[in-house]
């Protein structure tokens, strides 16, 4: 589905992944945001080929390295040789020198939590095709948009954000959908929540992270689950909502927009 201008966006099952096009001198270059699920790497090129035929990315961007975001990388790097940028900070847990942090399955219950134990936490083994993102300033592969670091979810967790338009594409720094619940994932019901709770292991600093984002004052989000959300000021109520009730709740008390 179009985002907003020259930003797609397509679903692997539980997890967003965006395209970027309209990038570079001509115009003519585009980056993939994220990689979704294992097993959906024929499915990603195939949208990709409907998009922009036989031209490979000029990049592969990381928001973040959780299984959900890098499941169809192996593949997709055999299709594509190109360089995979992430933030420095996420760099141990792609290479697999480190594993990610065990679940926390009951601080906000739901089918989703209980199986997080199950989830794979290692990493992949990337090496020569990994680069550090330059987060603060605008991108020198993506002109018009800013990384942001944006922690608690993940140590080396990233958000982008296209000031032209007021577009944020967030990862899992806040997601529109209450990923802990089985029912949401599958109703995709629209709610802006904090990250999955069960693989979120520093909650302080995910909520500064929420309040570093909301503060650019978005009119657009993406995020890594759940639907895009339009409008400034309904996005801000929601966001504001959560940042409220986030240490006594968490994701329990989600705005529904």
């Amino acid at each position: 589905m179009k985002i907003a201008t020259d930003v797609y966006g397509y679903r692997t099952a539980i997890a967003n992944i965006a395209f970027i096009s309209g990038l570079g001198k001509n115009k003519d270059e585009w980056v993939l945001v994220d990689a979704g699920v294992p097993y959906s790497a024929k499915f990603i090129l195939k949208y990709a080929s409907t998009l922009f035929g036989s031209k490979k990315p000029k990049a592969i961007v990381l928001t973040h390295g959780h299984f959900d975001h890098i499941g169809a990388l192996p593949v997709l790097l055999k299709e594509w040789d190109v360089p995979i940028y992430a933030h420095h900070e996420e760099m141990p847990y792609l290479t697999g020198e480190k594993e990610y942090p065990r679940p926390t399955p009951f601080i906000v219950k739901g089918l989703m939590s209980f199986l997080s134990p199950f989830y794979p936490r290692d990493g992949i083994g990337l090496h020569s095709n990994l680069r550090e993102i330059e987060t603060g300033t605008e991108l020198e592969f993506m002109q018009g948009w800013e990384g942001i670091h944006t922690p608690g979810h993940t140590k080396g967790h990233i958000s982008l954000y296209r000031k032209e338009d007021g577009l944020m594409l967030a990862g899992d720094a806040f997601v529109t959908v209450k990923q802990e619940s089985l029912l949401a994932v599958l109703m995709q019901k629209e709610e802006i929540h904090g990250p999955p709770a069960y693989f979120t292991p520093n909650r302080a600093e995910s909520r500064e992270s929420i309040i570093k984002l909301a503060k650019l004052e978005p009119s657009t989000i993406y995020t890594g689950h759940g639907k895009p959300l339009y409008g400034k000021e309904q996005i801000a109520k929601g966001l504001y909502q959560l940042i409220r009730h986030y240490d006594v709740g968490f994701a329990e008390s989600p705005t529904v927009v």
